[in-house]
């Protein structure tokens, strides 16, 4: 979507969902490392011997064929099956809610069953059709501790961690109603691109901050990646993090993906403002563990995020500080234009102002560009994502909308 189109509440598209599910107290082997999923079988009984087999027919069913139904696993024997359905699941979650923007962009909101003694929760998770690629963005929490200033999300509390089982269902998910696993066909109508996987690329940049939950995130990734199943390239896997410096050096040790910092600050009084995690890992601490990210080259960047506030980060000084505080790293700079939402006191910088941002970086020798909105009708924008438990209300959903029609042509 361009900075001049005209948002308009007609161009809500809500899509059918799924009906409810029953919610299933059964272990789910999405999720489940090889190792985990064997011992799972073999506590039902599954003899030594075969484990090995079992483990690769239903990892292939799984991540390669994308079944979500174990009568589907034809050269799985009837009994076999039974048991599996009487013990296990691989069932997806509920999709609450379905929505299409105008340009494309895909936003589920998705129910699972509770665990323990807790209750089901919602996440959101976002598909963005691009040239030459689609990108997932994964939630990683049931809303955020992080509470950053600019992002609505992190107006919603922390509820729990998400699973490796949930977190992966997501892209389990998307592939099918993408019609991205074989034999499937995505809805008609679906933008998409017109070649290779319709799922290119994942970025956990959706709900909460995956390096506080970097255990179920790393199995997941893992998972992800592995090359006898779903099978992403793990330079087309983005972690992004707010700074939890600890877990910075792991997760390019343990987990090889791409990362992608939320930095929106150069100064440390502002960034304690925007970011607040910065009173703990302030900007020194941060870029110090940068530098030393394993696997740091010209061709595997480190991707800066920095939000465009009208007023507020957005000046000579500040663009010159970023290039100050990047020296050294190789690193490509996301300018975002800020996306409103309902109750923020922020606005985004002007589109000139951005682009003259913009151009004092590339002058610099950065990469700089400027990530073009997307969703924001359906508030699937980057900042924008907040789970039906804290849904608005109508009047808040239509003010939203009256004020993105006044605000028209301003960012």
């Amino acid at each position: 979507m361009s900075a001049t189109d005209v948002i308009t509440p007609s161009r809500l598209k809500p899509m059918p969902v799924s009906q409810p599910v029953e919610l299933s107290p059964k272990p789910s082997l999405i999720g489940l490392t090889r190792e985990e999923m064997g011992a799972a079988l073999k506590e039902k009984g599954v003899a030594d011997k075969q484990i090995k087999m079992r483990v690769a027919q239903l990892w292939n069913w799984i991540y390669v064929r994308g079944v979500s139904d174990f009568d589907a696993m034809a050269n799985v024997s009837k009994d076999m099956r039974e048991m599996l359905k009487t013990h296990f699941t691989i069932a997806r979650p509920e999709i609450v809610e379905e929505q299409v923007s105008n340009d494309g962009t895909r936003k589920w909101l998705l129910r699972y069953p509770p665990r323990g003694a807790g209750r089901p929760v919602e996440v959101e998770t976002v598909y963005i059709p691009e040239e030459g690629r689609g990108t997932l963005c994964i939630s990683s929490q049931v809303g955020c501790s992080l509470t950053c200033s600019f992002c609505h999300t992190g107006t919603q509390r922390l509820v729990r961690n998400l699973t490796a089982e949930e977190i992966l269902s997501q892209l389990l998910l998307a592939r099918d109603r993408l019609g991205d696993f074989p034999d499937r066909e995505a809805p008609q109508g679906t933008i998409m691109p017109a070649e290779g996987r319709k799922v290119s690329n994942i970025v956990m940049m959706g709900m909460g901050e995956p390096l506080y939950n970097f255990d179920s995130v790393k199995t997941a990734l893992l998972i992800a990646s592995d090359g006898d199943g779903l099978s992403l390239s793990k330079r087309r896997i983005t972690l992004s993090t707010s700074g939890v410096v600890p877990e910075i050096y792991r997760t390019g040790e343990e987990i090889g993906v791409m990362l992608a910092i939320s930095l929106h600050a150069v100064r440390d009084d502002l960034r304690d403002m925007l970011v607040p995690i910065n009173k703990k890992y302030p900007l020194k601490e941060l870029m110090d563990a940068c530098r030393a990210y394993p696997g740091l080259s010209n061709a595997r960047r480190i991707t800066f995020e920095y939000v465009m506030l009208k007023g507020v980060n957005d000046s000579l000084e500040d663009a010159k500080g970023l290039i100050q505080l990047l020296k050294g790293v190789p690193a490509k700079i996301n300018l975002i234009p800020f996306n409103p939402w309902p109750g923020t006191n922020y606005q985004c910088s002007d589109w000139e102002h951005i682009e003259k941002f913009a151009d004092f970086i590339n002058s610099a020798g950065y990469a700089s560009p400027i990530r073009t909105p997307r969703g924001r009708d359906i508030l699937a924008a980057c900042g924008q994502l907040k789970s039906e438990s804290e849904r608005m209300r109508k009047t808040e959903r239509l003010a939203f909308e009256a004020m993105m029609i006044a605000n028209h042509g301003e960012d």
